[in-house]
């Protein structure tokens, strides 16, 4: 091979191998990454199907109700628009309560509940995620409707 053959030949190895880095950075994000949504949002199946994903907002109030095994509490999260089931099955944080802020991690459940694996309870009264506040503020926009737990339909399997 003449030296400018073997310089493609070079080149051709170096974008293959980039190429192919890329391609297992981003497969890995796309099974890691962890978005986040509104109750508004999975209320409207923007959220995905069958996969975990975060959802925020304000733990409605008089919605908390422990089971008699201590571990197992079904609660509410809204974002003023619309209010989403949640089980969670563990041991909540100290600043969990009604009304406050909150995060949780899970996926949705056939019958519409949020099957939380992990609660995140803000950890300062003036705080609140970016995300959090504009998407509650492009809740407070849509008119308000009633809902509970019994409106709440199942979602749309993939």
């Amino acid at each position: 091979m003449k030296p400018r053959q073997k310089k493609f030949a070079y080149i051709i190895i170096a974008l293959v191998a980039l190429g192919t880095a890329t391609a297992l950075v981003l497969y890995a994000l796309t099974n890691n990454i962890s978005l986040y949504f509104t109750p508004t949002q999975v209320f409207n199946k923007e959220a995905p199907q069958g996969r975990g994903f975060r959802m925020g907002g304000l733990v409605a109030m008089d919605s908390i109700k422990r089971q008699s095994d201590g571990l197992t509490v079904h609660f509410s999260v809204t974002d003023s628009a619309k209010t989403m089931p949640v089980v969670y099955k563990g041991f909540l944080p100290d600043l969990f309560k009604e009304g406050k802020g909150v995060v949780v991690h899970g996926q949705i459940e056939a019958g519409g509940v949020f099957r939380a694996d992990e609660v995140l309870a803000k950890h300062d009264e003036n705080y609140m995620a970016p995300e959090a506040i504009y998407a509650m503020e492009q809740a407070a926009k849509v008119p308000s409707t009633v809902n509970d737990a019994s409106s709440v339909s199942a979602p749309a399997t993939p």
